[in-house]
Protein backbone atom coordinates (compact mmCIF):
# COMPACT_ATOMS: atom_id res chain seq x y z
CA UNK A 1 0.00 0.00 0.00
CA UNK A 2 1.61 3.15 -1.29
CA UNK A 3 1.71 6.29 0.91
CA UNK A 4 2.13 9.77 0.35
CA UNK A 5 5.56 10.06 1.53
CA UNK A 6 6.46 6.92 -0.69
CA UNK A 7 6.09 9.53 -3.52
CA UNK A 8 8.08 12.00 -2.16
CA UNK A 9 11.17 13.25 -4.23
CA UNK A 10 12.22 13.47 -7.43
CA UNK A 11 11.00 11.11 -10.56
CA UNK A 12 11.61 10.52 -14.27
CA UNK A 13 8.63 10.97 -16.38
CA UNK A 14 7.86 9.51 -20.19
CA UNK A 15 4.50 10.03 -21.33
CA UNK A 16 2.78 8.40 -24.50
CA UNK A 17 -0.51 10.11 -25.51
CA UNK A 18 -2.78 7.91 -28.34
CA UNK A 19 -5.68 9.87 -29.49
CA UNK A 20 -8.46 8.19 -31.37
CA UNK A 21 -7.83 9.98 -34.75
CA UNK A 22 -4.07 7.97 -34.81
CA UNK A 23 -2.41 10.92 -34.16
CA UNK A 24 -0.50 10.83 -30.97
CA UNK A 25 2.10 13.25 -28.92
CA UNK A 26 4.89 12.44 -26.11
CA UNK A 27 5.78 14.03 -22.85
CA UNK A 28 9.91 13.81 -21.30
CA UNK A 29 10.58 14.90 -18.33
CA UNK A 30 10.34 15.22 -14.48
CA UNK A 31 8.07 15.19 -11.76
CA UNK A 32 8.62 16.11 -8.22
CA UNK A 33 6.44 15.78 -5.52
CA UNK A 34 7.84 18.52 -2.19
CA UNK A 35 6.15 18.23 1.38
CA UNK A 36 3.65 21.39 1.54
CA UNK A 37 1.74 21.78 4.67
CA UNK A 38 0.42 18.18 5.75
CA UNK A 39 0.30 17.41 2.40
CA UNK A 40 2.67 17.47 -0.89
CA UNK A 41 3.03 19.83 -4.61
CA UNK A 42 3.25 17.84 -7.38
CA UNK A 43 4.97 19.98 -10.28
CA UNK A 44 5.73 18.25 -13.51
CA UNK A 45 8.05 19.33 -16.13
CA UNK A 46 9.19 18.75 -19.65
CA UNK A 47 8.53 18.62 -23.31
CA UNK A 48 5.48 17.87 -24.60
CA UNK A 49 6.79 16.08 -28.28
CA UNK A 50 4.26 16.52 -31.11
CA UNK A 51 4.39 16.48 -35.03
CA UNK A 52 4.90 20.28 -34.85
CA UNK A 53 7.81 20.53 -32.58
CA UNK A 54 8.51 20.08 -29.28
CA UNK A 55 7.19 22.48 -26.09
CA UNK A 56 7.76 23.40 -23.09
CA UNK A 57 5.47 22.00 -20.59
CA UNK A 58 4.44 22.36 -16.78
CA UNK A 59 1.65 20.41 -14.60
CA UNK A 60 0.60 21.05 -10.65
CA UNK A 61 -1.61 19.36 -8.46
CA UNK A 62 -1.57 19.53 -5.39
CA UNK A 63 -1.66 16.00 -3.01
CA UNK A 64 -3.36 14.99 0.57
CA UNK A 65 -2.02 12.80 2.60
CA UNK A 66 -4.77 10.69 1.93
CA UNK A 67 -3.68 10.49 -1.76
CA UNK A 68 -6.27 12.81 -2.93
CA UNK A 69 -5.21 14.84 -5.83
CA UNK A 70 -6.58 18.43 -6.08
CA UNK A 71 -5.88 21.25 -9.18
CA UNK A 72 -3.65 23.61 -8.24
CA UNK A 73 -7.19 26.09 -7.81
CA UNK A 74 -8.16 23.61 -4.97
CA UNK A 75 -10.36 21.76 -6.89
CA UNK A 76 -10.74 18.17 -6.39
CA UNK A 77 -9.20 15.64 -9.46
CA UNK A 78 -9.24 12.26 -7.70
CA UNK A 79 -7.77 10.41 -5.18
CA UNK A 80 -5.34 7.62 -6.11
CA UNK A 81 -5.73 4.25 -4.90
CA UNK A 82 -3.25 3.16 -1.91
CA UNK A 83 -2.85 -0.74 -3.58
CA UNK A 84 -3.13 0.15 -7.14
CA UNK A 85 -6.36 0.05 -9.34
CA UNK A 86 -8.79 2.50 -11.15
CA UNK A 87 -9.87 6.18 -10.11
CA UNK A 88 -12.27 8.11 -12.19
CA UNK A 89 -13.73 12.29 -12.47
CA UNK A 90 -16.14 13.03 -15.18
CA UNK A 91 -14.76 17.08 -16.69
CA UNK A 92 -18.00 17.44 -18.46
CA UNK A 93 -19.00 17.00 -21.02
CA UNK A 94 -15.62 14.09 -20.81
CA UNK A 95 -15.20 11.03 -18.99
CA UNK A 96 -11.59 10.37 -17.30
CA UNK A 97 -10.73 7.25 -15.89
CA UNK A 98 -7.50 6.22 -14.21
CA UNK A 99 -5.40 2.92 -13.16
CA UNK A 100 -2.53 3.12 -11.51
CA UNK A 101 -0.08 -0.15 -11.25
CA UNK A 102 2.45 -0.39 -8.15
CA UNK A 103 3.33 -3.89 -9.18
CA UNK A 104 7.10 -2.90 -9.98
CA UNK A 105 7.30 -0.05 -7.45
CA UNK A 106 9.66 2.34 -7.16
CA UNK A 107 8.57 2.41 -10.47
CA UNK A 108 4.66 2.46 -11.83
CA UNK A 109 2.49 3.64 -14.12
CA UNK A 110 -0.90 5.76 -14.38
CA UNK A 111 -2.79 5.09 -17.85
CA UNK A 112 -5.94 7.11 -18.46
CA UNK A 113 -8.95 6.85 -20.52
CA UNK A 114 -10.23 9.99 -21.54
CA UNK A 115 -13.69 9.56 -23.40
CA UNK A 116 -15.97 12.15 -24.60
CA UNK A 117 -17.41 14.80 -27.50
CA UNK A 118 -14.70 16.91 -26.54
CA UNK A 119 -11.26 14.42 -25.82
CA UNK A 120 -10.73 10.50 -27.20
CA UNK A 121 -7.18 9.97 -26.05
CA UNK A 122 -5.36 7.04 -23.88
CA UNK A 123 -1.81 8.49 -22.17
CA UNK A 124 -0.07 5.98 -20.14
CA UNK A 125 2.81 8.02 -17.67
CA UNK A 126 5.52 6.12 -16.49
CA UNK A 127 7.96 6.94 -13.31
CA UNK A 128 11.07 5.75 -12.16
CA UNK A 129 12.87 7.29 -9.51
CA UNK A 130 15.96 9.30 -10.08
Amino acid sequence: MRQLYDFLGDWQLSRDIAHADGTSARFEGRASWQPEDTGALYVETGELILPQGRFAAERRYRWAADLSVFFDDGRFFHAVPPGGGEAAHWCDPDQYDASYDFTRWPEWQARWQVRGPRKDYVMVSRYRRT
